[in-house]
């Protein structure tokens, strides 16, 4: 078994109150941690803005078994624009297609047992009920690719994640065969991001953390943030170093000791969320002017 092993992906929100209906009351997800910040990140976990944000893990069940995602929430932007960049999310689950429908939720059937849902940012999400999971599960994150030859090159050699499935139109790769895998597709054009662009994180051990970046550096490839230590109040301090593929897709690296400690449940992490929620007026604040929240 690989010591690297994925993490989640950091998805950008816009309507908070929306977003977090449709995860956990449609998605059936459960809030893991929820943080809120004055400043920006150092590490740009929720883009490059440096005002007021939040930051919500949720998932189905703790990242040190599970794939997760990271909801950030700027506030003051009720929206993000679109790229082309990330193709869908893929949940595993032998009972959420029936949830799905009791809601009433608008979704597309996209072939025997399996359904494409949209959440109210526009991010795809993939329903397949054809699995032995006992319990629900992220399983695929599918980025796009404008050459899959040069993506592969990166993260097989350059990351050295394993190839389980290639044909000339994706690859499926991964760290661990129990893992969430990412699934690059060639879309034979340029890959956009747009305002909403998200990052994929992964872990490794923390001394591996100065070799992937050497590397990076050796072989002329892009690095966002050089290795650096992000401090949480009261938490662990974790190492990270940020990269970014050919087509400009983030990946974090994070260093695993650390990261385990840091992203240990909270068990009042819905109490956090709801008093967030209850407290954000920016609704209110932008009607008051005349106008909606600003959408980029």
């Amino acid at each position: 078994m690989s010591s690297r092993r994925a993490l989640h992906f950091v998805l950008k929100i816009g309507d908070r109150f929306k977003s977090i209906e449709f995860f956990r009351d449609v998605l059936q997800m459960k809030v893991l941690r929820h943080e809120e910040f004055v400043d920006g990140c150092k590490a740009s976990c929720n883009g490059p803005y440096d005002g007021h944000w939040s930051k919500t893990m949720i998932g189905y069940g703790p990242e040190d078994q599970h794939f997760v995602l990271e909801l950030t929430y700027n506030y003051g932007i009720s929206g993000y624009q679109l790229g082309n960049d990330l193709n869908a999310i893929t949940i595993e689950s032998k009972t959420l297609l029936n949830h799905i429908e009791t809601k009433n939720y608008v979704f597309k059937r996209e072939g025997n047992g399996i359904v494409s849902v949209l959440s109210p940012d526009g991010y795809k999400f993939i329903i397949d009920s054809n699995c032995d999971n006992r319990s629900d599960r992220i399983t695929r994150v599918s980025l796009s690719s404008s050459s899959l030859d040069k993506s592969i090159n990166y993260w097989n050699r350059l990351l050295d994640m394993k190839i389980f499935e290639s044909t000339d139109k994706s690859a499926l790769l991964g760290f661990n065969q129990n893992e969430c895998k990412l699934q690059l597709i060639d879309i034979k054009d340029k890959v956009r991001h747009e305002k909403a662009f998200g990052r994929i994180a992964f872990s490794c051990p923390e001394d591996q953390l100065p070799a992937i970046e050497s590397r990076m550096k050796n072989e002329k490839q892009t690095i966002l943030t050089p290795l650096i230590s992000l401090d949480t109040p009261g938490k662990a301090t974790v190492q990270v170093v940020i990269l970014a593929d050919p087509d400009a897709h983030e990946i974090c690296f994070v260093g695993d000791v650390a990261f385990r400690q840091l992203s240990l449940i909270d068990p009042n992490a819905d109490k956090a969320l709801n008093k967030a929620l209850s407290e954000d007026k920016s609704n209110e604040w932008f009607q008051k002017k005349g106008r909606s929240k600003d959408k980029i």
